[in-house]
C-alpha cells in the first residue's frame, strides 16, 4: 500500500514533531521525513533515533516537493519560519502547525503567506510529557487524545481533511473549533493551569525553607505541578500570545481563591466544603465521560 504521504518536512524536531513523525512512521504513511531545527544537536539525535530520515539549514531544499510541512516549534517563532517558507511554496504542499494558540498563530500566517494562505491549516494535539526534545518523542503520544483543528474559511475541504487524516493515523480524535473559541477554551484548561503550577513551585523554591519542604512533597504535590517541567520557552510564548484570554480567566481565579480564603478565615466550614463538594462532582462526572468516550472509541475501533 502506497503511504499517504511521499516527503512531510518537519520543523522543530522535540517532543511534539518528533512524536508526530514516528507516529506515522509506525502507521507506514509516510516515505520521507525530513527535520529542520534551530540546533544541529537536535537534529542529529532525531536522525539517529529515527524520528527523521534527513535533515536540512536549507529552506528552499528542504520544501521543494513536500506534500505536508508541520510547524512544531514554539508559536513565537510561527511568523519568521512562515516567511522562511513562502517563497519556496509549491502550490501543492500544506502547512500547518502544532502550536497551542490559534488567533495569534493565523494572524501570522496571513501576514507571512499573503494569497497563499489557503496552504496553511492550523492545528494543535492536546497531548504532552514534561519531558522535552527528540529524546523525549513517542510514537503513541496522539493515541486516544485530541487534535483541534481551526481551518480557515480559504482552505478548501481536501487541505482540511489531509491534515486531519495525519492526525488520525497518529490515532487523534480530530476536533474542529474556530482560532477564537479555542483560545478562550485552552486559556481556561491548559494555559491557566500551566501558570499556576509554574506560580506555585516557584514561590515554594524562593523560600527559604525550600530544600525542607521539596523533602515532604508527595504524590499529591507532584501531580498538581507535573506541568510546570514543560519547556520555559514554550511557555513563555503560550501566555504572551494569549495574553488577553489568560487574563480574563486568572481574574477569575483569583476571584475564587479571594471567596476561598475568606471563608477560610472566617472558619466557614459550610462554604468551604460546598466549594470542595461542587469541585468534586465536577470533576468525578469529568472523569466519568472521559471513561465513557474512551469505551466508545474503543468499541467502535474493534
Amino acid at each position: 500500500m502506497r503511504p499517504l504521504f511521499n516527503k512531510i518536512v518537519l520543523i522543530g524536531v522535540g517532543l511534539i514533531g518528533g512524536s508526530f513523525a514516528l507516529s506515522l512512521k509506525k502507521a507506514q504513511a509516510v516515505e520521507h521525513i525530513v527535520g529542520v531545527d534551530r540546533h544541529l544537536t537536535s537534529l542529529e539525535t532525531a536522525k539517529l533515533l529515527g524520528i527523521i530520515d534527513s535533515f536540512t539549514h536549507d529552506m528552499a531544499s528542504a520544501v521543494v516537493d513536500a506534500d505536508l510541512i508541520v510547524i512544531a516549534t514554539p508559536v513565537a517563532q510561527t511568523a519568521k519560519i512562515l516567511s522562511a517558507i513562502y517563497p519556496y511554496l509549491q502550490a501543492n504542499t500544506i502547512v500547518t502547525d502544532a502550536g497551542s494558540t490559534k488567533a495569534d498563530v493565523v494572524l501570522a500566517a496571513r501576514h507571512s503567506l499573503a494569497e497563499k494562505i489557503s496552504q496553511f491549516v492550523p492545528a494543535h494535539p492536546i497531548a504532552g510529557r514534561e519531558k522535552n526534545g527528540p529524546e523525549a518523542a513517542i510514537d503513541d503520544l496522539y493515541v486516544g487524545k485530541k487534535t483541534v483543528i481551526t481551518s480557515l474559511p480559504e482552505n478548501s475541504d481536501q487541505a482540511v481533511e489531509l491534515v486531519a487524516q495525519a492526525w488520525r493515523l497518529c490515532g487523534a480524535i480530530v476536533h474542529h473549533l474556530s482560532p477564537k473559541e479555542h483560545d478562550h477554551v485552552f486559556a481556561s484548561v491548559s494555559h491557566l493551569p500551566h501558570l499556576l503550577a509554574y506560580a506555585l513551585v516557584d514561590d515554594i523554591a524562593a523560600k527559604p525553607h525550600a530544600d525542607r519542604l521539596f523533602q515532604y512533597a508527595a504524590s499529591g504535590f507532584r501531580d498538581f505541578t507535573r506541568i510546570a517541567g514543560s519547556s520555559p520557552e514554550m511557555w513563555r510564548d503560550i501566555s504572551l500570545a494569549n495574553r488577553d484570554a489568560i487574563l480574563e480567566e486568572l481574574d477569575s481565579y483569583c476571584l475564587k481563591l479571594t471567596q476561598l480564603r475568606a471563608s477560610l478565615e472566617a472558619s466557614d466550614s459550610l462554604a468551604l466544603e460546598a466549594i470542595y463538594s461542587r469541585a468534586q462532582t465536577a470533576r468525578v462526572n469529568w472523569i466519568a465521560a472521559i471513561e465513557a468516550a474512551e469505551a466508545q472509541n474503543k468499541d467502535g475501533g474493534d
